[in-house]
């Protein structure tokens, strides 16, 4: 038994009861249509052409147990309908569960290679696929095996050469299921990526909607959207066509049965060789045989789509996040806030962002980073908490290596301002509680004061209540930004880290978060990405870094003194 079978399984250990209690019921189901026939031929053989002198009583008592035994079969079924669905949809839940808490342990580098869509696709479409699997998969093989077996045996006993007959079509349907089985396999796998495209379209042109009316392109984007949808009907053609050669030419096999049966039993009768009532038994005997052929037709189905969806599931589940704790890895009981980078680079796929530097941040410390775009400058503050890993060199905290840390407890250290503010649907007071899900209300409303917030969410229709809508769309820039200070004022991390936090912003809401993150940043050690050197001045210490590392460092009035990279860009902007 390989792994992936394993893992299959173990989805069925905190069932097990249930599991146990499905099977009983598909036991009594398959024994209870297995003895419906054999009263029918006590009736027309043992009562009817025996003429018993009791034969009326007799029909009426076996008809009282036919009874019984449809209610039973009846009450059975309903328990495997609902219960059996409900064991399959908790199985289902607890995959979901736990790729969506896989997928929270991935580093950054995993998103920059995923797409969205996709990795919703595997949490919603293929998972779903699964529920009837694991439901009707164990019972299924279960009342088909018995059906089959029990059948075969009240044949064989009413007539041998007929059973022989009926048993030559098995091989032939046998060869005939495996051969489109694989091919519905390749197909049903192709349709799945490709519903994973169609939702990694609609996540793109949705989250850029803004952009795209703005740019009247809704054309084009109708048209990738038509490309990828036009690529999936193709290969739901392919699985459609799979399908109905199996399905239809299966079910052909089981009437051809059928058509023998009752070609070669009537034979059988004139020539003396077979009784009426047993080819009636044998017929309703046959039906019973081939319920199971349809059930395994149904299973085959129900597997090739749900093999497909477990294959994408533990695709992902085996990507191991590059980003772990170390086996040793321990909690920080106090932070003061130094930080080293000590000849620190990094890569993210061949080339190198940055090569060989070294920096020191005393705590406390007010540092700004400024420099062109791309020479690394969110890189290096994306290392600080681990967003990605160095490629070498090592980076330290308070003298730790940071890989040494626990990342949760890294990451509650470090309060992280960018300027692309992602807030969730929900209230004010649910964004601004992300900081710290445990802080009263009280709390939320003076985080907000700090962040220079209160009076505009007060001004708000229902104040802190206020449904702010999907990523925040209902506030302005400035207002979130604001929001997004309020929350990390709330965590109070003694590392503070704004990512060209004001960049984007009007004066006057650049003023009014520059007071904010002044306020936030006192007694912290703070690294600022800067855009506009203008909000930078005030800074202890600025570091130039270029293609080449760090090219140059001192305060504001130092650099400018030197004439170097800095005093260039600092004049270039004022000549804007």
């Amino acid at each position: 038994m390989n792994s992936r079978t394993k893992k299959f399984l173990s989805y069925y250990k905190p069932y097990l009861g249930l599991l146990i209690a499905d099977m009983a019921c598909a036991v009594a189901v398959s024994a209870i249509t297995l003895a419906l026939p054999l009263c029918v031929r006590y009736i027309t053989v043992d009562v009817l052409e025996k003429n018993l002198p009791d034969a009326l009583g007799q029909i009426y008592m076996m008809g009282a147990i036919m009874l019984v035994l449809v209610i039973l079969h009846t009450v059975c079924n309903m328990f495997i309908s609902y219960q059996g669905h409900m064991m399959g949809a908790m199985m289902e839940s607890d995959m979901r569960s736990e790729l969506f808490d896989h997928y929270q342990k991935q580093s950054f580098r995993f998103y920059d290679e995923q797409k969205t869509g996709q990795l919703m696709t595997r949490t919603t479409n293929d998972i779903l696929s699964l529920t009837e699997l694991y439901h009707h998969g164990p019972e299924d093989l279960m009342i088909a095996a018995m059906k089959f077996i029990g059948a075969f045996i009240i044949l064989v006993n009413i007539d041998l050469k007929l059973t022989l007959i009926v048993f030559l079509f098995l091989p032939v349907i046998a060869v005939y299921a495996v051969y489109f089985n694989k091919k519905m396999n390749a197909a049903l796998r192709k349709s799945k990526d490709r519903i994973g495209d169609i939702n990694a379209q609609v996540e793109d042109t949705l989250s850029g909607i803004r952009v795209v009316q703005s740019f009247t392109n809704e054309h084009i984007e109708r048209s990738k959207f038509a490309y990828e949808n036009s690529r999936f009907v193709e290969s739901r053609r392919e699985g459609y066509k799979s399908e109905t050669y199996f399905h239809e030419g299966l079910i052909a096999f089981t009437q051809l049965i059928t058509v023998a049966v009752v070609v070669f039993g009537g034979a059988a009768m004139l020539h003396v060789e077979l009784a009426l009532a047993d080819l009636l038994t044998f017929v309703l005997c046959i039906g019973i045989l081939i319920e199971p052929i349809q059930r395994l037709v149904n299973f085959a189905r129900l597997y090739q789509e749900g093999l497909t969806g477990f294959e994408r599931f533990m695709e992902m589940l085996e990507i191991e996040p590059d980003i772990q704790d170390a086996a040793d890895a321990a909690e920080l009981a106090w932070v003061e806030g130094n930080v080293a980078f000590r000849n620190v680079s990094f890569k993210y796929q061949k080339n190198y962002v940055l090569k060989n530097l070294s920096l020191h941040i005393g705590a406390g410390e007010y540092v700004a980073l400024v420099g062109s775009s791309g020479v690394g400058k969110t890189t290096l503050c994306s290392l600080i908490p681990r967003f990605y890993d160095v490629s070498e060199g090592e980076i330290l905290l308070d003298g730790v290596n940071i890989r040494d840390i626990r990342l949760r407890s890294l990451r509650s250290s470090i309060g992280i301002v960018q300027q692309d503010i992602y807030l969730f649907a929900g209230t004010v007071l649910d964004n601004i509680r992300y900081g710290r899900p445990d802080a009263s209300r009280d709390e939320i409303v003076e985080a907000a004061r700090k962040a220079s917030a209160h009076d505009f969410i007060m001004q708000l229709p229902d104040g802190y209540d206020t449904d702010i809508g999907q990523r925040g769309v209902k506030l302005s820039g400035g207002q979130k930004q604001r929001l997004s200070i309020a929350r990390v004022f709330l965590k109070d991390p003694p590392i503070l880290i704004f990512d060209e936090a004001t960049s984007a912003l009007d004066n006057e809401s650049e003023r009014a978060i520059q007071e904010a993150m002044e306020k936030l940043s006192d007694n912290r050690t703070t690294l600022v990405i800067a855009h506009r050197l203008s909000t930078v001045r005030n800074a202890g210490r600025i570091v130039v870094l270029t293609e080449n590392g760090i090219g140059e460092q001192g305060t504001h009035k130092e650099l400018l003194a030197k004439g170097g990279a800095y005093a260039q860009l600092y004049n270039m902007q004022l000549t804007i």
